[in-house]
């Protein structure tokens, strides 16, 4: 972010499925509104309802723009961190108006009420490598062979046999290897 910008973080809803479109120069762009409605406690009542909602247009830009028309939908909840821009324009009464939007650095969905399988988009292999291991980290996606790219929320992924996060440590070791479990390792 450069100095001045207005970072923002926004939780709320799509209010449409994002649509996405590419310029001239073949950059894709993907636009959609999110509806962050704060909760505000009714004193009378004694209960949480809805409050006013802010509508904020978000535009996403290259291939976090064609991930996030892939992965979210109207209705999804979402996080969103960017940067609040105000646009002028002109009405065609002549009216001069103005309105908020936000020029996302990252999006991606809210797992308070869902959940979801992620899987990382496959690298192009280019000659930008130094060594034949950070070509291999970039052909595997960087975190071993983990299939193909997107968001996939139906599809379970399976953990390679070589993992070690996926397997429960040695019987009596306590997770660590020392041989002694009756005392703490501080």
């Amino acid at each position: 972010m450069a100095i001045g910008d207005t970072p923002i973080t926004v939780v709320g809803n799509l209010v449409a499925s994002p649509e996405l479109r590419f310029t001239p120069s073949g950059a894709a762009v993907a636009d959609f509104r999110i509806a962050s409605t704060p909760k505000v406690f009714n004193r009378q009542s004694n209960q949480w309802e809805d409050g006013e909602p802010l509508f904020l247009k978000v535009n996403v830009w290259r291939k976090q723009a064609e991930n996030v028309a892939e992965s979210l939908e109207k209705g999804m909840q979402a996080i969103v961190v960017g940067k609040l821009q105000q646009r002028q324009y002109e009405t065609r009464e002549g009216e001069k108006r103005s309105s908020y939007e936000i020029l996302a650095d990252y999006v991606g969905p809210a797992l308070t009420f869902a959940y979801a399988n992620v899987v990382r988009n496959p690298r192009e292999q280019s000659t930008q490598y130094s060594n034949s291991r950070e070509a291999n980290a970039a052909q595997s996606g960087g975190f071993g062979n983990q299939g193909q790219g997107g968001f996939s929320g139906n599809q379970p992924q399976a953990a390679p046999d070589n993992d070690p996060w996926n397997s429960a440590p040695p019987a009596g070791s306590g997770g660590f290897s020392a041989p002694d479990d009756s005392e703490p390792p501080f």
